[in-house]
């Protein structure tokens, strides 16, 4: 059994930043993201829980279309099983206002340095995201990959 989830690598207008949420029944810092509950358009899930989580209200998709999938484990809680979650995620940069507001799903959100993700987190699919994020700059620079 599982859930479908969209979830966004929402970065600064350089993307030098990206916008991640210490998430408060998981305690994982990780991007922002929620279930689809049966909508099939899981980029505008993506945004609408990038907007709920954050209050950041002005976003503009990137790239040509999904950016990274990922099937997890979510641990059993409380009386809701264990379950995987099939997450669809996506860029979206911010505009405007980088200014957040922590909604009662986070512990705290923040703006890190793209190469300082590891300091918050080694998961895998975290380091797979700041990987593939690197070269998707790199290559819209002209610059070869790091």
């Amino acid at each position: 059994m599982g859930h479908i989830t969209g979830s966004a690598w929402v970065v600064n207008a350089d993307g030098s930043e990206v916008l991640l949420t210490h998430h408060r029944k998981l305690d994982r810092w990780l991007q922002l993201g929620g279930h689809a509950d049966g909508d099939c358009d899981t980029l505008s899930v993506a945004i609408k829980e990038a907007e709920e989580e954050s209050g950041l209200r002005d976003f503009t998709p990137l790239g040509s279309g999904i950016f990274d999938l990922d099937i997890h484990p979510i641990p059993a809680r409380k009386n809701d099983p264990g379950h995987l979650h099939y997450d669809v995620r996506y860029v979206l940069r911010a505009n405007g206002s980088l200014s957040f507001t922590v909604s009662e799903e986070s512990h705290d959100l923040c703006w890190i340095a793209i190469d300082q993700v590891s300091t918050l987190t080694s998961e895998s699919s975290m380091m797979r995201m700041v990987d593939k994020w690197r070269n998707l700059r790199f290559k819209s620079a002209g610059m070869p990959s790091p």
